[in-house]
Formats: C-alpha cells, structure tokens, sequence
C-alpha cells in the first residue's frame, strides 16, 4: 500500500514537473542543490584543519566558486582544508566541471539502468545539444576520455614531480600531480600551494601539457567525441570522407585564433616588460600559456600585478570570452563571439546571410549570440560600477575580479578576500551565472508555457545610426 501511494505521488510530481517547469529551469535548480550540498559537504570538519573556523559568506563563496570551477576564494586553501578536504574539492570540480547530468547519467549507464525521454532531455539541456539522439553516446565516450586523459597525466606528472623535485617525496608527488592533472582538465584554478604553478614557469614539458589539459578541457565535449570518430574512421579507411559539423568547426576555428591572439598580444605587451630576462623561447611558451589559461583555467606563472595594465585588460577580454559552449568553461563562450564577428563582416559586406564553411548560420542562433553578449556585457558593466561604490580597490583590480567571475578563470589582483559582504554576493552571483550560461539563467525567469508559445506584430522599421 505505501508503496503504491509513493509511486502515486512520484507520477504525480513527474507529470507537474514536465507541464510547469522547462528543462532549463529544472537544471539550474540542480546547480543550486549541487551547490548547497557542496556548501554542506565543505563545512564539515572531518574535511578542514582542527579548530578552522570560516564565516558563512565564505564557505558559499567556496562552495559556489567549486561546483562553477572557478578558483577564486575568499581564504586560504591549504590552510583551512587537509588533504581530505582537498580531495573532495578534486571530486567536486570533477561534478561542476563536467555537468551533473553527465555524472548522473554515466553513473546510470554502469549500472545497466535505463535512461527515460526525461532524463534525455535534461541530458541535452545541461550538454547544450541541440537534439536527443547521440546524447548518451556523448556522454559515455567523453566521460571516458577525460576519466582516461586525467589518469594518465596523472601519473606522468607524479613520475615528473618526484624526479624534478630533490625534496619530494612519494606521496606528495602523487598527489600534487593528479591534482593538476584534474585541475587543468577540469579548469578548476584552484591554488592549493599558495603559489599556483610559479614554481614551474620554466618547466617546459609541464606547461606544455597543461596547455593540452586546458584545451581539451575547453575545447567542447561534442567536439572531443567528434575529433575521436574522425581518428576512428581514418583508422578504418573508410572510402567516405568524415564531416565535422559545424559546431566543431566553429568551435575549433575561434579556438585557435583566440590563441594565435592572445599569443602574440602578450608576447608584443610584455616582451620588453615582464618577459624581458627571458629567453626568446621562454617569452613565446609564457605568452601561448597565458593565451590559453586566461581563457578558464586561470593558472599563473607570475604574479598579476607584475603585468602592464594593457596587458591586465587583454586578460579581462579573454575571461569575458571564455572557452567553448559544453565544455567545463565559462564565459560568453568563443562561438558567440565568433558568431558575432561574422555577422558584422557580413553585414559590412552587405550579405543577406552569415556563411562559413559552406554552411548557413541561422537567424535563430545569431539572435542568441547577440542577446548572451550583450546581456553578459551590461550584467559585468553593472557589476563594475556596484563594485567601485562599495570596495575600495582600484577599478582595474575590480574589472580583473569580475571577468574572471564571470568567466570561471579564477584569476584576480589579490582582492578577493578584501571584498565586503555585498562584494562577495555579486563575484558569487557572476561566478554562477558564469557557470549555468547567461541564456539558461535568463530562461530561468520565463515560464515553460511561454517558451513554448510564439506570436508576432507588424513589422516597422526604426531609424538606426
């Protein structure tokens, strides 16, 4: 009887839920409970040093900065949590980074459980694909990719910290070297030393490959499982040639300019400036590094306010920008720029249409790239000028500490733990909506039967420029 009564009452909130609430709504709603349990998980004291006590404000900022993986944090890490508490931080950028829905759903497929039309649609949400099929496949092979990918620089790392290193021992090397490895895929930033990778900024072979971490990180998990059939079908020789689609073309395109970009830029910025003891070697792999970790990863060779001011805010812009759609990444993401930027030369050049690689870009989608980037613009821009009322730091400082919210980098002036009460809310809020996309954070507030719904009013033109 109870359990005919609870699986009643289990339909019944199963048919509310699909007529009331979108699958956007119900995703965010996953994201705040992830964040409360992450908030409940961090406070308790098996995981924290004996007799640390943190305000409240604190350990949301924590919790919220984790599950959106972004690394800024109002306290120092190593001193308030122990190795156990490290590790579950490990676990939760893990949660944040790669979606919960992807957690929850590869946790369905070992255990031979079906996945229901319901949780597929929540799949596609929170992967932001544009259609069920293919979703779980998705998930499955890019979960073991990254699983894969993270232990094997895993270990590679903790071979190469504890050969490099006269003073490591075994288990330090261990775990240091899977926490970068899972810090850098996942593009967490957090600094547990107290010196991010400093130590390291002339270790070539481990920027290198954290450089490749990073990437694969940002670079779209639909793209990852695309790149893995491209090698599987020039492995089969297939006769056929492999199409990406036009995502993945897209995605990888901005990616690569963006670096080129950024790369250069720094190296022009700082050539003369930080970088001018260096080698001519050195000052390219510190300017391909920062190009690629201002983006989310938020690692640092040097200390930030070392770096020119122009250089400070060619930062900012690659936080704002972000890394790509489905990805661990934060941000406008680089396809709405790159969207953005092909509708302006189409339009300059008086085309109808925005084309690219022998497709069509639909009106649809530079609709929402133009809304995301101009909402995301004012909700930083906004953020900005509260937080120039209320703290008392520099505005440069404040614009570092913003885009890095809003872009889950994690990168910041040293301000972080300086901020007010109304301070931390605002980083906490970017930092979140940062996480959940800026067009899923405004569906949030439009009712489901509204989103299904569409009418139109006649056209009028308006006067423009």
């Amino acid at each position: 009887m109870k359990t005919t009564i609870f699986f009643q009452l289990k339909n019944k909130i199963s048919r509310y839920l699909s007529s009331h609430v979108s699958s956007i709504q119900r995703i965010v709603a996953y994201y705040i409970l992830l964040t409360l349990i992450s908030f409940i998980l961090l406070k308790i004291p098996w995981f924290r040093h004996p007799g640390v006590k943190t305000a409240f404000i604190d350990d949301l900022f924590m919790a919220i900065s984790t599950i959106s993986v972004t690394g800024l944090s109002t306290f120092n890490i190593n001193q308030v949590f122990n190795h156990r508490g490290i590790i579950l931080l490990e676990v939760l950028f893990q949660v944040g980074g790669l979606g919960i829905m992807m957690i929850v759903t590869y946790f369905l497929i070992i255990s031979r459980k079906k996945i229901t039309l319901s949780q597929r649609q929540l799949i596609m949400t929170d992967m932001n694909q544009p259609k069920l099929s293919g979703v779980v496949r998705l998930i499955r092979v890019t979960l073991n990719f990254l699983i894969a990918i993270q232990l094997f620089f895993g270990v590679i790392y903790s071979f190469h910290f504890y050969l490099t290193d006269a003073h490591a021992t075994i288990s330090e090397s261990i775990f240091f070297g899977f926490y970068q490895a899972i810090s850098a895929v996942t593009n967490s930033g957090f600094d547990v030393t107290g010196a991010s990778i400093m130590p390291y900024k002339n270790d070539f072979f481990f920027l290198i490959s954290t450089m490749f971490l990073i990437m694969i990180g940002g670079i779209g998990f639909p793209v990852i499982m695309e790149i893995r059939e491209w090698l599987s079908h020039k492995r089969k020789k297939n006769s056929f040639p492999f199409r990406f689609s036009l995502f993945s073309k897209l995605a990888i395109f901005s990616f690569i300019i963006l670096f080129i970009f950024g790369t250069i830029m720094v190296y022009l910025l700082e050539k003369n400036h930080l970088f001018s003891s260096m080698a001519e070697n050195q000052k390219w792999i510190s300017s391909m590094f920062y190009s690629i970790s201002t983006r989310n990863a938020g690692l640092q060779l040097h200390s930030l306010d070392r770096f020119q001011p122009a250089t400070l805010l060619l930062f900012s812009s690659l936080m704002f920008i972000g890394c790509s759609p489905s990805s661990v990444g934060g941000g406008v993401r680089t396809t709405t720029v790159a969207i953005l930027f092909l509708y302006l030369a189409s339009f300059i050049k008086s085309e109808e249409n925005v084309n690219i690689f022998g497709r069509q870009i639909s009106k649809e989608d530079i609709k929402k790239a133009v809304v995301v980037f101009n909402l995301s613009l004012f909700m930083c821009f906004f953020s900005i000028i509260i937080l120039s009322a209320t703290e008392k730091h520099s505005l440069l400082a404040i614009i570092i500490e913003v885009t890095s919210a809003f872009g889950t980098t994690g990168l910041s002036l040293g301000i972080t733990s300086d901020l007010t009460p109304i301070g931390k809310i605002i980083i906490a809020l970017l930092m979140f909506i940062g996480r959940v996309g800026m067009l899923y954070t405004l569906m949030t507030f439009v009712p489901k039967e509204k989103q299904d719904k569409a009418f139109a009013y006649p056209t009028e033109q308006i006067i423009i420029g």
